[in-house]
């Protein structure tokens, strides 16, 4: 079974500067999800997509195949499946292909090869009741009464409020869980098929303790934790 993971690493971080290549403790960010993604006993091959050059050499030091992203997909407005497709694409045209792709975000460090063996097993688990893709997630509890924060911290209601039924009056009960980074698994050619890296029916892998940094006080959050781990 051939299975690519795909490390998308665009040297234009503007939240926290040069992000993905930042030391932490020893070694950049990248270098963490290089070295999980190699040792794990699924991924075939490892690769890493960016346009810039520093980071394609820090990514081959640790052992990953870099491949030079073309400038017009590391926009600060880029998507990430139309990157995943670049890598894919010109993989197809030097004769390979895989059966999965993995998506593995560099800036969720705490995912280990263990993280992602685990994730494998459920996500091959889960394919035999028919789901066709899988992805990290964290669960927020369960509610039937739903708001959500607004870019301009504004609360947004997602149910009726003002007729607020009691939670025992009422079945739609939700379980809320948040994509967390970590893993995005699917079939290579599903991710041809809906040009995205979660497919029409996904299997939610539900975790605890990973972070996705996005900020510096998650960078030193991380941080702390990897240097109580050591």
């Amino acid at each position: 079974m051939e299975i690519l993971s795909i490390i998308p690493a665009r040297g234009g971080s503007k939240g926290i500067r040069r992000k993905n290549i930042k030391p932490i403790l020893d070694k950049p960010l990248v270098a963490y999800s290089i070295e999980a993604s190699l040792k794990s006993k699924y991924i075939t091959k490892t690769v890493v997509s960016s346009e810039d050059e520093e980071i394609l050499e820090v990514s081959k030091k640790f052992g990953a195949q870099v491949l030079k992203r073309p400038i017009e997909l590391a926009q600060d407005e880029t998507k990430t499946a139309p990157v995943m497709l670049n890598v894919m694409e010109t993989l197809e045209s030097e004769g390979y292909k895989a059966d999965y792709v993995v998506l593995l975000q560099p800036t969720t460090p705490l995912r280990d090869e263990k993280f992602i063996d685990s994730a494998f097993d459920f996500y091959f688990e889960k394919q035999k009741q028919g789901y066709d893709s899988c992805f990290s997630v964290f669960e927020m509890g369960i509610t039937h009464a739903k708001w959500r924060v607004l870019h301009n911290n504004k609360l947004e209601a997602l149910y009726d409020y003002r007729n607020r039924p009691r939670r025992q009056d009422t079945n739609e009960h939700y379980k809320l869980l948040c994509e967390n980074g970590a893993f995005y698994a699917l079939k290579w050619d599903t991710m041809k098929q809906v040009k995205d890296f979660i497919g029409y029916n996904p299997a939610p892998y539900i975790v605890k303790g990973m972070i996705d940094i996005d900020t510096i006080e998650d960078f030193n959050k991380v941080e702390q934790i990897l240097k109580n781990k050591k």
